[in-house]
């Protein structure tokens, strides 16, 4: 039986009459930051912009070749996985027909058009994702189409793991240490099972997405009550039953989870300093290095930049969630007292370098107080323990609801 690596080799062969490796980068900012050899894999620099495509194309002439009857293709997919099954759908010459929920971002469904042509066709289908792959593998048991998986399916698995060959190849040896985001399992299950034990294996997940962490716990895989959708690229439910069987082994430490508030810390970082757009799912591993600062040093790492597939009407967001991450920014309701001058007494409490991003007061009559919500930003965190110090001396009642994520939702 052919092995794994050999398998992994010919897919990637095979992908070179279709798109070039991606480029391995040294990243000089942060191999200083981090005393370390640090190297980017950019998934985000393929034709897709994430990493997807390999395993649709691998799969695809499989499947192909093992049943060259078929000419109809199958997917359910909100993002990277529609887009890199369109495109190899035009590059095949077959017909493809891409589920997406309704909720999709025109964004999405534009790009995937964009990179199908005539060869797919795309059906919105139900509010939740849940819905739209029902909906999908009904479609396939009509037409007798395939069904392609995202991630749970050996000849996807064995598509990603091109990755780590191009890796092994860039650097003529495995690196120390490979650091690869956890979805449904698709990248990290082929990229470990290539390498095995030649590279230290560090995988990251989603805080609201941690479905390996969940898996390994149990021994099996386990379906989260509730997702965070922010890193959608790996914000996944379970993780796959083929690709928990590659990764039941690894050891719980190897797998970090990350907030996806402090998420947005690396995006923005990545993108100011380096002028490198990463969506949230694409900047996990880059965001781990913080919490192996001490295991890396003098080491050589490679950081798998999954996917870049951002769209720029979310970076507010990043920036709102970077900026209450790191404490400089804070939302207040303040009991703003009802009488001339309360205003002006407030607005003395702020220093030079505080700034009101949100105000809304509303002055209710008969009442000696009315409620102000205020958010406020500034350059350093240790400033509103100064500006705390003086609302408590000048009498004023607050209550800071920057954590508060029933209040957040309804009021900010």
């Amino acid at each position: 039986m052919t092995d794994f690596r050999t398998l992994a080799q010919a897919a990637e062969a095979a992908m070179r009459d279709v798109f070039d490796p991606t480029p391995l980068q040294r990243n000089d900012h942060l191999s200083e930051r981090y005393h370390a050899n640090i190297l980017l894999k950019r998934e985000d620099l393929s034709p897709v912009r994430s990493y997807k495509l390999r395993g649709a194309f691998n799969a695809m002439r499989k499947v192909m070749a093992r049943h060259p009857e078929t000419t109809q293709f199958v997917c359910a997919s909100a993002g990277n996985h529609a887009q890199g099954v369109a495109f190899m759908c035009r590059h095949f010459g077959v017909k493809g027909t891409i589920f997406m929920p309704v909720t999709t971002p025109q964004q999405k469904i534009g790009k995937t058009e964009k990179f199908g042509g005539d060869a797919v066709s795309i059906r919105l289908t139900g509010d939740y994702f849940d819905d739209t792959l029902a909906a999908a593998q009904a479609f396939c048991a009509e037409t007798k189409g395939h069904f392609l998986s995202p991630f749970d399916d050996e000849d996807v698995i064995e598509g990603q793991a091109s990755v780590g060959v191009e890796i092994e190849a860039q650097l003529d040896t495995p690196p120390d240490r490979i650091i690869m985001p956890v979805g449904g399992g698709g990248l990290s299950a082929g990229v470990s099972s290539y390498f095995e034990t030649r590279s230290h294996i560090t995988l990251v997940e989603p805080e609201g997405g941690a479905c390996l962490a969940a898996a390994l716990k149990a021994g099996r895989p386990q379906r989260l009550n509730h997702v965070n959708t922010f890193a959608d690229g790996a914000a996944v439910a379970q993780i796959g039953d083929r690709t928990f069987e590659r990764l039941k082994t690894v050891d719980p430490a190897d797998v970090l989870n990350i907030s996806e508030d402090r998420l947005c810390t690396t995006m923005l970082d990545m993108l100011n300093i380096e002028g490198i757009v990463l969506e949230p799912a694409g900047a996990l591993a880059v965001d781990a290095l913080k919490d192996l600062r001490e295991d890396i040093r003098g080491q050589t790492v490679v950081c798998v930049t999954s996917g870049g597939n951002f769209d720029f009407e979310r970076l507010p967001e990043v920036k709102e969630r970077a900026q209450r991450y790191s404490g400089i920014k804070k939302y207040f309701i303040l009991r703003m007292p009802q009488r001339p001058g309360a205003l002006k007494d407030f607005l003395s409490i702020l220093g030079p370098d505080d700034d009101i991003a949100r105000f809304e007061y509303l002055k209710k009559s008969a009442r000696n107080f009315g409620s102000v919500l205020i958010g406020i930003e500034t350059t350093h965190a240790e400033n509103f323990v100064h500006i705390e110090h003086k609302l408590d001396a000048a009498g004023f009642n607050y209550r800071d609801i920057t954590d508060d994520d029933v209040l957040a939702e309804f009021l900010i």
